[in-house]
């Protein structure tokens, strides 16, 4: 029962996620993407800024000069900046795909700067995941989107940032990263200033979607963490996977997109493989720990 809970959670957090995507992808046809990272990041910021002082956890001090925690918010930039302005310029289902690529860049991160060990089918599986972003890129095709590599960007930022998390002391709580985090994307907005340095007055209905996209984005953060506290993470983590099926739903039925064959096969692979190496690694650590 308590897997069945944690799956449910999952899955509504992937669709807040998904949700949060179409209200950026929606938000920067009028403002520009420094400004989208200002607006939701205040939001959070606040948000997480109550949360730290209401626990008497201090928004700064040592800890955030961490060696770790400094490389966690870089890497919070680096995909932060890669995804969302991926979201801006291509297809949504489009950038969703390529992000589903983010576990597999992990396995094969843990094992190239961690000393992790990965057996020779996780790593099959992971150059089947490359292929998989290739097709959907199709970088000899006449379609080829090359501001897609913004969501390949994405991926390598979002990378850095969970292989420095599972390396950050566990002293430091949860709350205090995320305050953390919303920093880092105060700053990624910042670097995007030069590229597009308008300002624009948002309206009522454009505030309201931002106070949106920030509410829902924020209740996905929590079911996510529930989920994972509550259910076995084997049978939750597959589920993360429902974002990219939300995500194209979304896209086709709100934004008429219309997800090219390549698309839907080279992320099918992308899929099939980051579920198979997540379920792998859960049976090594298992075997491991007998």
């Amino acid at each position: 029962m308590d897997n069945l809970r944690a799956i449910a959670l999952m899955c509504a957090a992937m669709a807040c996620f998904a949700v949060e995507d179409l209200v950026i992808k929606i938000l920067a046809q009028t403002l520009p993407v420094w400004q989208i990272f200002w607006l939701l990041g205040g939001v959070g910021l606040v948000l997480f800024g109550a949360i730290c002082r209401r626990r008497g956890l201090p928004l700064f001090g040592p800890d955030f000069l961490h060696p770790l925690v400094i490389l966690r918010n870089l890497g919070d930039i680096v995909g932060s900046c890669g995804f969302v302005t991926a979201l801006a310029l291509v297809p949504l289902s489009l950038a969703t795909a390529i992000l589903q690529a983010t576990p597999l860049a992990l396995t094969a991160g843990a094992a190239l700067f961690l000393g992790e060990r990965v057996g020779w089918r996780r790593w099959a599986a992971v150059v089947l995941g490359l292929c998989g972003i290739l097709i959907i890129l199709d970088p000899t095709g006449a379609d080829f989107r090359p501001e897609a590599l913004f969501a390949v960007l994405g991926v390598v930022g979002l990378m850095m940032r969970d292989l420095a998390t599972r390396r950050i002391p566990g002293r430091i709580p949860s709350h205090q990263l995320s305050f953390w985090g919303y920093c880092a994307f105060f700053v990624s907005g910042a670097l995007l200033v030069p590229f597009d340095p308008r300002l624009v007055a948002p309206d009522a209905t454009t505030l309201i979607a931002v106070a949106f996209g920030a509410l829902v984005g924020a209740f996905g953060y929590w079911g996510l963490t529930a989920a994972m506290r509550l259910g076995e993470v084997s049978a939750v983590i597959p589920f993360r996977y429902t974002r990219l099926i939300f995500a194209m739903g979304l896209g086709i039925i709100v934004l008429g997109e219309s997800p090219s064959m390549r698309t839907l096969l080279g992320a099918a692979l992308v899929v099939v493989t980051g579920i198979y190496t997540v379920l792998r690694e859960r049976r090594d650590a298992r075997v491991a720990g007998c």
